[in-house]
């Protein structure tokens, strides 16, 4: 039994390292953004997907791309735009012959789909019949065709992006399809001294190669063993407590009241709570603090706490919110710290 167990730990530690390649690979390419790159690494490792926002030039698509890289899974960019159909994204049946017999048949041809890595770039640009499509896949890790189930392959990862700026010819997206999203990330300006050295490292002849560090099968085990990361049953209630304090309905908290239009459901403190175990075996912990809750309490609940006209005259976000609520909402007695 200790065998069994030591074992298990070196593979764990073994993996962790590579996650710490993972991200130095990354750095080749992408200078600063370490929280954002940690936030795609906690989606990949608690199984969920992402919905980058950031203003053009922020290199959104570049750092999913190198990601991508850096992972030895199949990738597929898929550009939405306002012509683009659901046949486009899940695939479609062609007629073909059997030169053998003669006889004609229909047969299906796969969609981007139907890979691992999926980037699914300005998703908001589409019409919401094209955006459906990507539902039963996110949420099935399946898609349906001429009455056919067929399964996606394991791991499977939709990160999108979209703009924040541009209203023109965009489709926001509906609240059921963004609850799909495990985290919604948001991208930043970059320091000043970032900004610079990128200005110098792109502009210049040299380019860095991005080496792949870590396997599909790797991260399926990853994701295993953060299924496995400790969780206190103080902390469970404090999660229960954040979701439910954003709720108008159900509380008595006058911010959340005033500034609350719709509060999460269920679904957020699952979120919450995969995603904290994820960030704590990223950085080699097997048990959960709250630190890793309110680490990953935005990105999970930003579009899941949906604030009133009101707020939104008044620059109130729901990331103001959930910062409210942690400082407001006490451990319970003997919560881990």
């Amino acid at each position: 039994m200790e065998q069994e167990l030591e074992k298990v730990e070196q593979e764990v530690t073994g993996l962790i390292a590579k996650l710490g390649d993972l991200k130095n690979e990354i750095a080749k390419v992408i200078v600063g953004q370490e929280e954002t790159v940690d936030q795609l690494i906690v989606t990949f490792l608690a199984g969920g997907h992402a919905l980058l926002e950031g203003v053009p030039g922020l290199a959104k698509t570049l750092m999913i791309r190198t990601l991508s890289q850096a992972i030895d899974l199949d990738f597929r960019r898929i550009q939405f735009t306002p012509d683009l159909m659901p046949s486009d994204i899940v695939g479609t049946e062609i007629l073909e012959e059997d030169h053998s017999t003669g006889k004609k048949f229909f047969k299906f041809n796969k969609g981007p789909i139907f890979a691992n890595i999926i980037l699914a770039d300005e998703i908001n640009r589409t019409p919401p019949k094209t955006q459906a499509a990507l539902l039963e896949a996110m949420q099935e890790f399946e898609v349906t065709y001429s009455g056919k189930t067929y399964e996606l392959e394991r791991p499977f990862f939709i990160l999108a992006t979209q703009n924040p700026i541009e209203q023109a010819g965009t489709f926001p997206l509906p609240e059921a399809q963004l609850d799909r999203f495990l985290l919604y990330i948001q991208i930043g300006y970059p320091e000043a001294a970032d900004e610079t050295a990128i200005l110098k490292n792109t502009t210049g002849s040299k380019s860095e190669k991005v080496e792949s560090v870590i396997s599909g099968e790797e991260i399926i085990r990853l994701q295993r063993y953060v299924r496995d990361v400790h969780i206190s049953d103080d902390l469970v209630e404090f999660v229960s407590r954040i979701v439910r304090a954003t709720r108008p309905a159900q509380t008595t908290d006058s911010y959340v009241k005033d500034w609350v239009s719709w509060g999460a459901g269920p679904r957020a403190g699952q979120a919450m709570i995969l995603t904290a175990k994820a960030r704590a075996l990223q950085i080699g912990r097997f048990s959960v603090t709250k630190a890793d809750l309110e680490s990953v309490a935005y990105p999970v609940l930003r579009h899941r706490v949906l604030v009133n006209f009101k707020a939104e005259t008044q620059g109130i976000t729901s990331d103001d919110v959930t910062a409210h609520l942690f400082k407001t909402i006490d451990l319970p007695t003997n919560g881990s710290r």
